[in-house]
């Protein structure tokens, strides 16, 4: 069964081509006219900058601007140091040469947060602030009630020489075109409550709901971006979506507990595990593709708002997308 996965790829590919030569220049995401009335105060402090400025003696300056970034359990000393290390101040220069202007980020953001604040009015836009993380890739964003890290040497590209012993798959990430959606994933994990039950279900629907509200809080991101696929990645999925869901069908994953189903289909990974030959030429994460949709087709056939799709169980949200992925 698995072989057919790849059956309709091609002629996908070409209709995909075409439909975009066709409508490219007619179709494109819009903005509406309320969120681009919402007045939000974007404030950005580019800590890199300043750090990387510096000098021993203006250290408590900087200590006193940004006391949560220095840690009083360490001596000033170690900041010192810090400013004088050769491989910080290689991190710090390559950053700049990355985001010297950093304008374009600004506009995502703000943009994203109008859109936050347009479906929660009570959302305080948190003040923005640019560090140096040494490529702790798996907190390049911290986002607190009111501050908004941005470990910006995460996102320097995904063939920067600082990435080259990092796993192909998670470097592919580390790039600017998910800053803004990383933030939005960020903001999610806030609002989408984490599934009661065990079942693959419900974490499918987990992660559907959170890629939809993606799709309402970034409508300039590309669908590929959302997910943090590449287009050729997303083009795999569209192409063999039915072929997917009639996997988990036959294998009678949907209500299964068993805990390897998050790491085979949910969890980032260079492809995701069928246990067949083809596997590697699938993305990772592929569940959560399939979950997205489900929520999608919920979503298109059911009159709730954003706030009330994300409190509902997996399990009516299933039941009454009346989903049936493309073929």
């Amino acid at each position: 069964m698995y072989r057919k996965l790849l059956y309709n790829y091609v002629p996908v590919f070409a209709i995909f081509i075409i439909s975009v030569l066709f409508l490219g220049c007619n179709e494109s995401p819009k903005v509406s006219e309320d969120v681009k009335k919402i007045n939000v105060e974007l404030q950005v402090d580019r800590f890199d900058s300043e750090f990387a400025a510096a000098t021993p003696e203006g250290l408590a300056a900087l200590k006193g601007k940004y006391p949560y970034l220095f840690p009083v359990q360490y001596s000033d000393s170690i900041w010192v140091a810090k400013m004088k290390d050769t491989i910080q101040i290689e991190l710090l220069s390559e950053v700049e040469k990355t985001f010297s202007d950093f304008s374009q980020e600004e506009e995502s953001l703000e943009l994203l947060f109008k859109h936050i604040k347009y479906y929660y009015p009570q959302f305080d836009t948190p003040k923005v602030v640019t560090v140096i993380s040494d490529v702790d890739y798996t907190n390049r964003i911290i986002l607190t009630d009111t501050l908004l890290l941005i470990g910006l040497d995460n996102y320097l590209g995904p063939e920067h020489r600082f990435y080259h012993e990092i796993q192909n798959y998670i470097s592919a990430d580390l790039d600017s075109q998910y800053l803004a959606v990383d933030v939005a994933s960020a903001f999610a994990k806030k609002v989408v409550p984490r599934p009661q039950e065990r079942t693959f279900l419900a974490q499918l629907i987990y992660y559907g709901k959170e890629l939809y509200l993606k799709d309402e809080l970034l409508p300039l991101a590309t669908d590929a971006q959302k997910i943090n696929y590449s287009e050729d990645q997303f083009l795999w999925a569209e192409a063999n979506e039915q072929a997917i869901w009639r996997n988990f069908i036959e294998s009678e994953y949907l209500y299964s507990t068993e805990n390897t189903l998050a790491r085979r289909f949910l969890d980032p990974a260079p492809f995701s595990k069928f246990g067949l030959e083809l596997d590697n030429e699938s993305p990772g994460r592929i569940g959560r593709y399939i979950g997205w949709q489900i929520v999608r087709s919920f979503m298109d056939k059911n009159e709730v708002t954003l706030q009330q799709m994300l409190s509902l169980p997996a399990e009516e949200i299933f039941k009454k997308s009346n989903y049936k992925p493309r073929k």
